[in-house]
């Protein structure tokens, strides 16, 4: 009894010890958490009646797995229904199967798999974007400002031809395009980690 105990007790010292690490190393790396307060996912459409609008619901983080910023991976999550086009019947044809298929795939998602700087405050975000369930590969092109600070702004666009996710439908009386311009603007902070290392 005495040695199970024993064993015991080495175990959970063991699995402690592991728990500590793990949270240690979590600590030393840079994340960095958006607020939605002071942030915004719009999108546009060229068509023959404006179609403009936002996402009220969602959420992003950026984790790093050193201080190099290129080794950040961005990961955004969209609510498809949270659509805010200022126009119920817009908002609605847009949740439907013909487009955002929300009911169905509740989640627009952009998680990258490629950081690369490409001037002082400048970058090029390669990841997966994905709706409607269909992923292609796309990059958003980012500027940074309050670089250093521990606090700052990202202004980020993307073209995306919505046909390459079968969204191919239109809306009654209204001619649309194929192109849709994304607009991310994301104030963020970093909860944990040391400052990042850029080029200069």
């Amino acid at each position: 009894m005495t040695q199970r105990l024993r064993i015991c007790g080495i175990r959970l010292a063991v699995l402690c010890f592991l728990a500590s690490a793990t949270s240690i190393s979590l600590a030393q790396v840079p994340v960095v958490k958006f607020t939605t307060e002071d942030s915004s996912v719009k999108f546009a459409v060229k068509a023959s009646v404006a179609i403009n609008g936002s996402f009220d619901k969602w959420d992003a983080t950026l984790v790093f797995t050193s201080t190099d910023v290129t080794t950040g991976v961005l990961d955004i999550k969209i609510q498809a229904d949270s659509v805010n086009t200022g126009s119920g019947m817009k908002d609605g044809k847009l949740k439907s199967k013909d487009f955002f298929n929300a009911d169905q795939v509740p989640l627009i998602t952009f998680l990258s798999t490629k950081i690369v700087q490409t001037g002082p405050n400048t970058f090029e975000v390669v990841g997966d974007f994905t709706i409607r369930g269909a992923s292609k590969p796309q990059t958003l092109t980012l500027i940074l400002s309050g670089k250093g600070t521990g606090t700052g702004e990202i202004h980020g666009t993307m073209v995306f031809d919505r046909k390459d996710y079968g969204m191919n439908k239109g809306i009654p009386f209204v001619h649309i395009g194929d192109s849709v311009d994304v607009t991310v603007d994301l104030k963020g902070n970093r909860i944990s980690g040391p400052p990042l290392v850029f080029k200069q």
